[in-house]
């Protein structure tokens, strides 16, 4: 069995949860010895594993089909988790939907990361096999050092009396930038620091208000990978995700490798694998995130870190790579 993985516009999505996902599926294939390529004039493969909902994507649907391969498509997208994102998305999200569906139904399989985003997938009427699977997590690479954390720290002046709290991702009101600002605001004796780019967010107008008039506690550098945004996990003393929509957080799976104490908005695509106050704290607005990051940090609420790095192990990549070569072996067989 051959697998040709592919990502249009690498460039773009790099740095963005479906470009880690590419690390992702080939070091989960690797786990379980399955040959891959990700050349895109290749076509000696036997299925075609596409993760981009580009116009590129047409291409390669028809090429494959024309050489009689099978095809699975990666459901990273949504209509849900497109909308309350960039500029003009809301206005795009139905023709976003309709492109969707005519790329997906064009499969023989789907694979979407959780169930939440299964039964939205189902709910759009399409009659495809759908599997869920993670995007898992490299619980090597994301296992904090102590010299990562002194980085981390010293690139950014973190004291070792300061509470950090830290958040990571495009800078959208879907993913609750706004809120995160708005804990900020009334916590502002602990510093906040949200990871991502912000350029390439294409922020609302009400983004852009927020980022123009942040708070003194709050600091956004940018888009950082490697050993710092790892250092920044093992320093943070609460990992907050205010999101409203996701498919299923690759950022949260970070967190919950690297040990870190996570809080999360209480919205359903968390609902059958996070659980509030047995692996991570939930919360739904200001007033109650406010709360709750006090009483962990004050020691009021236990720690929770060991039970979320249970989960992660759960979604450890060799495990990842054996879910995938099943959902191959049952497409070969359509």
């Amino acid at each position: 069995m051959k697998v040709k993985l592919y990502f249009g516009n690498e460039e773009i999505i790099k740095k963005s949860g479906i470009g880690r996902a590419l690390d992702h599926q080939k070091k989960a294939l690797e786990s379980v010895n399955i040959q891959y390529t990700t050349e895109k004039d290749d076509v000696d493969y036997d299925i075609l594993h596409i993760n981009t909902v580009w116009p590129d994507s047409i291409k390669l649907i028809k090429m494959a089909r024309k050489n009689g391969k099978k095809i699975v498509y990666h459901a990273h997208s949504t209509q849900e988790d497109f909308k309350n994102s960039f500029m003009f998305s809301n206005i795009l999200a139905g023709l976003y939907k309709k492109w969707l569906i005519s790329l997906y139904t064009q499969a023989d399989c789907i694979v979407t990361p959780t169930e939440y985003s299964k039964k939205l997938l189902q709910s759009y009427g399409i009659h495809k096999p759908i599997y869920n699977v993670s995007n898992g997590i490299d619980i090597n690479q994301f296992n904090p050092t102590k010299e990562q954390v002194d980085m981390f720290c010293k690139q950014y002046d973190i004291k070792n009396d300061d509470i950090l709290i830290m958040s990571a991702g495009w800078l959208f009101e879907r993913k609750g930038f706004d809120t995160f600002i708005s804990v900020a605001k009334q916590l502002p004796e602990y510093k906040f620091m949200w990871f991502g780019d912000i350029k390439l967010s294409n922020p609302t107008s009400k983004i852009r208000d927020l980022i123009h008039n942040l708070p003194d506690n709050v600091y956004l550098p940018g888009y950082v990978n490697g050993d710092i945004i790892k250092g920044a996990y093992g320093r943070s003393n609460v990992f907050f995700f205010p999101s409203r929509e996701e498919t299923e957080g690759i950022v949260v799976l970070e967190a919950l490798a690297c040990n870190c104490n996570v809080l999360l908005r209480d919205i359903p695509v968390f609902s059958d694998w996070m659980t509030d106050k047995i692996n991570c704290y939930k919360g739904h607005d200001t007033e109650e995130f406010t709360e709750i990051i006090r009483n962990i940090v004050n020691g009021k609420y236990i720690s929770l870190a060991n039970q979320g790095h249970e989960v992660a192990q759960e979604r450890e990549l060799s495990k990842i790579g054996w879910q995938l070569e099943q959902v191959y072996e049952k497409t070969l067989q359509f």
